[in-house]
């Protein structure tokens, strides 16, 4: 059984001093890009005898330099929450997470000091593995040949990996992914991926006006820039009972009966209520039905959603669960 990665907020570590092998990116959706990234570091660090580690940033930079520049429409959309990241990471056997907050103070980093004191003094880094356009420190003046340089100084070796493509040399990354998403396009997501697109969340108290309708569903957060398209889908729930459970779900804010606006995934199970109040679901999107839609009243939303759930038990008639 693997066993969860040590989570960091800051540097230097305040409990260790091993070595380690480090890689530096924002890793969101840990894509199958990211996947051959992490599998390089973790064969390295077990060679090595080092701690396999993930540097990652939050908020992601351009999210902070687009909220700083009071450009929102800058800010890139989000492929997995947190948990559902360090979840992702875990799963590719990382023993380590830095979780290193970007703020002014990161980002006025000379380069230099971004080396010195986050991973030689943070990390004592023995191994690094970047992309061969990696940038770093203010106004990212720092480069592959300076990491070489400091390298040679402070006893770590620094690897480059080159852009990940697909079987048919399509580079697989975080944008392609976006873009997959925000189509609703969940086979090509499923391919970039190398798995079903998955949203977590605690399963919360909403308005309850499901229940009244025949259609109780489970209220579940997900982040504000979710990259997901917002529509209808059909879904397959884990985390509620000891076995994954049918599912249709809306993902959005709403129209019809609410103003406030804020991003919901909405999932009504197929085989029943649960009690699911406070436990974590996993949701995974298996087909995409419609857009989200402001219906007239509430016997035209009813007859959609009589739509919608018929539409999912046709999918599990025919794949399956």
């Amino acid at each position: 059984m693997k066993s969860a990665p040590t989570l960091y907020r800051s540097l230097p570590r305040y409990d260790n001093q091993r070595p380690s092998a480090v890689t530096i990116g924002n890793f969101d959706g840990v894509h199958r890009g990211h996947q051959a990234i992490l599998s390089r570091v973790h064969q390295l660090a077990q060679e090595r005898a080092l701690a396999g580690t993930v540097m990652t940033f939050e908020p992601h930079p351009r999210t902070y330099f687009a909220r700083r520049g009071q450009r929102p429409e800058l800010i890139p959309t989000q492929i997995s929450s947190l948990r559902d990241k360090v979840t992702a990471l875990a799963d590719q056997r990382m023993d380590q997470v830095v979780l290193q907050r970007f703020d002014q103070s990161l980002a006025d980093m000379s380069a230099d000091a971004f080396i010195e004191q986050l991973l030689v003094q943070g990390l004592n880094t023995r191994w690094l593995l970047v992309g061969e356009d990696f940038r770093y420190g203010h106004k990212r003046s720092g480069d592959i040949e300076l990491l070489r340089r400091a390298g040679l100084r402070f006893g770590f070796d620094v690897e480059t990996i080159a852009d990940v493509v697909d079987e048919h040399g399509h580079r697989i990354s975080s944008s392609e992914l976006r873009t997959a998403l925000a189509v609703g396009n969940l086979s090509r997501a499923e391919h970039l991926l190398g798995r079903r697109y998955r949203l977590s969340g605690h399963v919360v108290h909403g308005q309850k006006l499901g229940r009244t309708i025949g259609y109780p569903t489970l209220n579940i957060c997900v982040p504000a820039q979710c990259a997901l398209r917002s529509g209808v889908y059909v879904v397959r729930v884990a985390g509620l009972a000891a076995n994954p459970i049918s599912g249709v779900a809306s993902l959005g804010v709403r129209p019809t009966i609410s103003h406030g606006g804020r991003l919901m995934l909405e999932v009504h199970l197929l085989e029943g209520p649960v009690d699911a109040y406070g436990k974590l679901a996993c949701v995974d999107f298996l087909e995409y039905l419609r857009d989200e839609e402001k219906f007239p009243d509430l016997p035209t939303m009813i007859a959609a959603i009589d739509n919608d759930a018929q539409s999912a038990r046709d999918y599990f008639a025919t794949h399956g669960l």
